[in-house]
C-alpha cells in the first residue's frame, strides 16, 4: 500500500486516500465534473466534518447539510451527498462496512470489475481508473486486467505526474470530442 496517492496539494488528504479504502472510494465518487485536486481532498473535509469516514458513518448521516457546508464540499452538493450516500449504504450492507473488501473479496479480474461497476456512480471510466490505482498502486493482480493503455491516475506518483496526467487528460478529451463532432 502506498503511503500516499499525489491526487491532491494536501498531504494529509494525499495520505488519507492512500491509507483508508472508504476515503479512496469516496474520492473516486466525487471526481465528476470538478477537478482532480477537489475530488480527492473531498474525503479529508467529510472526515473533519463528521469525525469519520466509514461506511457506516456516513451511511447513517445526513450528508446534504455537510456537503452544503461551506466551502461546498462538491460543485453539486446536493447530488454528491446522495451518491456518496448510496455508496456508504452499498459498501455498509454487501462488504460489511470494509470497502477494501470491493478488491480483495474478488477471485479474478471479471469478479473485480463487477463489484466495481456495482458501487453507484462508478460507470465505466471509474472502473478503469480505480482498477490502474489498484493494480499499479497497491498491486492487486485482479486489477492488471482493468488497466487502459491510455494514462490514469494510476500513473500519478506525484504532484509532477498529476500535472502531467492532467494535460494528457485534457488533450485526449479534446481529440475524442473532435472526432466525435466529425462523424
Amino acid at each position: 500500500m502506498p503511503e500516499r496517492l499525489h491526487f491532491t496539494e494536501d498531504d494529509a488528504a494525499n495520505a488519507l486516500i492512500a491509507s483508508d479504502p472508504m476515503a479512496l472510494l469516496v474520492g473516486f465518487a466525487l471526481d465528476q465534473q470538478v477537478t482532480v485536486q477537489k475530488a480527492f481532498a473531498g474525503p479529508l473535509v467529510l472526515q473533519e466534518r463528521l469525525g469519520a469516514i466509514d461506511a457506516a458513518t456516513l451511511a447513517d448521516a445526513d450528508l446534504e447539510p455537510v456537503f452544503r457546508e461551506k466551502p461546498a464540499l462538491h460543485r453539486y452538493p446536493g447530488a454528491m451527498a446522495k451518491r456518496v450516500h448510496e455508496l456508504a449504504v452499498h459498501v455498509r450492507d454487501r462488504y460489511d462496512g470494509d470497502a477494501a473488501r470491493v478488491w480483495t473479496a474478488a477471485a479474478d479480474a471479471g469478479e473485480l470489475r463487477a463489484n466495481l461497476e456495482a458501487l453507484p456512480g462508478f460507470g465505466e471510466m471509474k472502473v478503469k481508473s480505480l482498477g490502474a490505482v489498484l493494480a499499479k498502486q497497491y498491486g492487486v493482480a485482479a486489477a492488471q486486467e482493468l488497466v487502459p493503455w491510455h494514462p490514469t491516475l494510476g500513473d500519478v506518483d506525484s504532484q509532477q505526474a498529476l500535472a502531467d496526467y492532467q494535460a494528457a487528460k485534457k488533450l485526449h478529451k479534446a481529440e475524442w470530442s473532435k472526432a466525435h463532432t466529425a462523424s
